[in-house]
């Protein structure tokens, strides 16, 4: 019998702390739930109007990490309109529609151009690079090859293009202007600089595609189809300059035109050249020509 007692006091103790503990958690609940209720941060429905409106790439050629934080940020400051590349001008109308803004006509639609036009064969090597396979890497030695402007060839910039839109071919990298979107991520990534964001005023694009100080006799050495700013493109159009041994095109001022094929014409080493979705191939450099002709 008093054993019995005893049984019936335990089972009746571990109900009365079940019962305690499920009171005390059902308190928590109410509490936590009117706290969450009070202290809850009102979130702006735009924030989820414009994210839609994204591509959902996150790519980060906004400068914000995700299309999520682009969203919030352009809500808190509209002008930052517009910076979604990918989603370019139909993204920004909506973006504006949303914000009750009306944004003017924008500029055209900026495309990366590789200042560089070198394949393997074009160039001179001191050594053979054995090292890590990045341009980042092969970049800090003195000896990756001779020219020290010209592309690496290591596709950092393909590593960091989203849409498949650069491919390094026979040691140069190349863009595919049908799938780039012009988000900058290859610019960024180029040890060298060599990827500028050029605006697409047509549909193709003329361009130095060289960006060596060296002098003409250096770059003749290192490189077969270097600039050697010997300004014979600046005689022939006012779009060209020459600086630092140099040439360089003034976008703004380029249009497809007698003057401007003429320069790309004369030019010895064929550095002169149209990048775009249905660009030309470079030309081959006269001494190139001339061999082709003698053999």
């Amino acid at each position: 019998m008093i054993m019995l007692t005893g049984v019936l006091g335990a089972i009746s103790g571990v109900w009365l702390a079940g019962l305690i503990m499920l009171g005390l958690g059902l308190v928590f609940a109410i509490v936590l739930l009117v706290a969450s209720e009070k202290l809850k941060v009102p979130v702006d429905p735009r924030i989820t109007q414009v994210y839609e409106v994204l591509p959902h790439l996150d790519c980060g050629a906004c400068g914000y990490p995700g299309c999520s934080g682009y969203a919030k940020a352009v809500i808190a400051n509209p002008e930052l309109l517009g910076q979604c590349a990918p989603g370019g001008a139909d993204a920004a109308s909506r973006i504006a529609a949303i914000l009750n803004l009306r944004i003017s006509a924008s500029g055209p639609a900026k495309r990366p151009i590789v200042h560089c036009r070198a394949h393997t064969a074009d160039r001179t090597y001191f050594a053979q690079y054995q090292g890590i396979p990045s341009c980042t890497a092969a970049n800090a030695l003195a000896n990756a090859q001779a020219c020290k402007f010209g592309c690496l060839g290591f596709g950092d910039c393909v590593r960091a293009c989203k849409f498949d839109a650069l491919h390094v071919i026979d040691g140069l990298s190349t863009v595919d202007y049908t799938k780039c979107t012009g988000c900058g991520a290859c610019s960024k990534a180029c040890p060298r600089n060599l990827i500028e964001m050029v605006p697409f005023s047509y549909e193709n694009m003329m361009t130095v595609a060289c960006r060596s100080r060296e002098n003409g006799k250096s770059t003749r050495a290192f490189c077969q189809v270097g600039c050697i700013g010997c300004g014979l493109c600046a005689k022939q159009s006012e779009a060209f300059t020459v600086a630092d041994n140099l040439a360089r095109m003034d976008y703004a001022k380029y249009a497809p035109c007698g003057e401007n094929e003429a320069a790309m014409n004369k030019c010895p080493t064929g550095v002169i050249v149209c990048r775009g979705k249905t660009a030309p191939p470079p030309r081959e450099p006269k001494a190139k020509s001339a061999e082709a002709a003698k053999g």
